[in-house]
């Protein structure tokens, strides 16, 4: 376990799912700076935004902030930590990614996320909720902040300044400007999937939501079809496309859309809603499969993602690999999409004794694996 130190004490924190041999904090400098610029000097209503794993949360619990995040990752880990840190869980409010937030705040604190789209219809949403003397402080690690996301601040929020950088970490200092005219969000955005009727709507956080990338079409053109396929699973969904057309392949299978992110879920949910298909669908945010029972899928079809936040590694493809083992029922196959230098066809061989490749371009692999009896 590893301590932040903070004007109002030192608090324990982890970041979930808990890891052997865990080398990453669940905090960084970014939070380090802004509690530290805070001081004990606070009042007010105090809204938190995309904070990661409960750093703010935890820090500033006893002034019963609001809290809203779109990562169910984050929200557990929030909330755990709360707990190991004696701090009431029911002092601080949290609230989803698509909740919109009550009444106005003295203090919003914003985490910048690496999606810019995100931020702007945040900025957006929250403008609103701002009084004159309202106190905006944006935080982040200096490579995340550009002059593309001061403009954000400064065009919807209102004047905007810069703290000097302290151990790779910057602050942004945003007033609220009574005369600028608030804009709406073009979130959720609708683009029609090609060759097909359908059309794929996308909220703000989600991955791929101007356009389809490359990766997913070269899934799109292997997935399979059987009579035998009961449950099928597109597990971490995004907008949904790779399970609408696993339904229209496979017209007698209960299609199941997973994500972390909540805007993920309700953009698949809102993908299949319009496309006419008749198959059972369930839609679910969570932690990959932890929540399937054993055994209940014939089929897994994933797209893994290969960071989280700002850190690039396997560990979620590695949980998503190992939950699908557990989850499909025997001889259940696994079809994964990936970039080919990240050599997914080591820890499918690894896992399942057994993997292929399906098809291949330039950049990206198609891989399956089947679990044995």
């Amino acid at each position: 376990m590893q301590t932040l130190d903070t004007p109002a004490g030192g608090f324990i924190l982890r970041r979930y799912p808990l890891r052997k041999r865990e080398t990453l904090r669940a905090w960084d400098a970014a939070d380090e700076y802004l509690l530290a610029h805070l001081g004990n000097e606070i009042s007010g209503r105090i809204l938190i935004i995309n904070d990661g794993f409960g750093a703010l949360s935890c820090a500033l619990a006893r002034y019963g902030p609001t809290r809203q995040s779109d990562s169910y990752l984050a929200d557990w880990s929030a909330r755990e930590n709360l707990k190991a840190n004696g701090l009431d869980e029911s002092g601080v409010d949290f609230i989803g990614s698509l909740d919109e937030p009550q009444g106005a705040y003295d203090l919003v604190l914003i985490r910048v996320t690496k999606t810019l789209a995100l931020l702007e219809h945040e900025l957006i949403r929250l403008r609103p909720h701002l009084k004159p003397e309202s106190r905006v402080i944006g935080c982040g690690m200096s490579k995340q902040i550009h002059t593309s996301t001061l403009q954000l601040f400064e065009r919807i929020i209102g004047p905007t300044t810069t703290s000097l950088a302290h151990k790779k970490a910057r602050l942004i200092f945003a007033a609220v400007g009574a005369d600028l005219e608030i804009p709406a969000s073009s979130y959720p955005v609708c683009y029609p999937l090609e060759g097909t009727d359908f059309q794929l709507i996308n909220h703000a956080n989600v991955f791929s939501r101007d356009q389809l990338d490359i990766g997913t079409r070269l899934l799109l053109a292997h997935i399979p079809a059987s009579d035998g396929y009961r449950d099928i699973i597109d597990l971490g969904c995004g907008n949904g496309v790779v399970g609408l057309m696993a339904a229209q392949q496979n017209p007698a299978a209960t299609l199941h859309f997973v994500d972390e992110s909540a805007m993920a879920v309700a953009s698949a949910q809102a993908t299949f809603a319009g496309s006419g298909l008749a198959n059972p669908a369930r839609f679910s945010q969570g932690d990959a499969l932890s929540g399937f029972p054993p055994a209940s899928a014939e089929l897994i079809l994933c797209n893994p993602p290969f960071h989280q936040g700002s850190v690039v590694g396997d560990e979620i493809a590695w949980r998503m690999f190992n939950q699908a083992r557990r989850v499909l029922r025997t001889g259940g196959e696994l079809r994964i999409i990936g970039n080919r230098h990240l050599n997914y066809h080591v820890k499918l061989k690894r896992l399942y004794g057994n993997v292929r490749q399906v098809a291949a371009d330039r950049k990206f692999v198609v891989l399956k694996s089947f679990k044995a009896g």
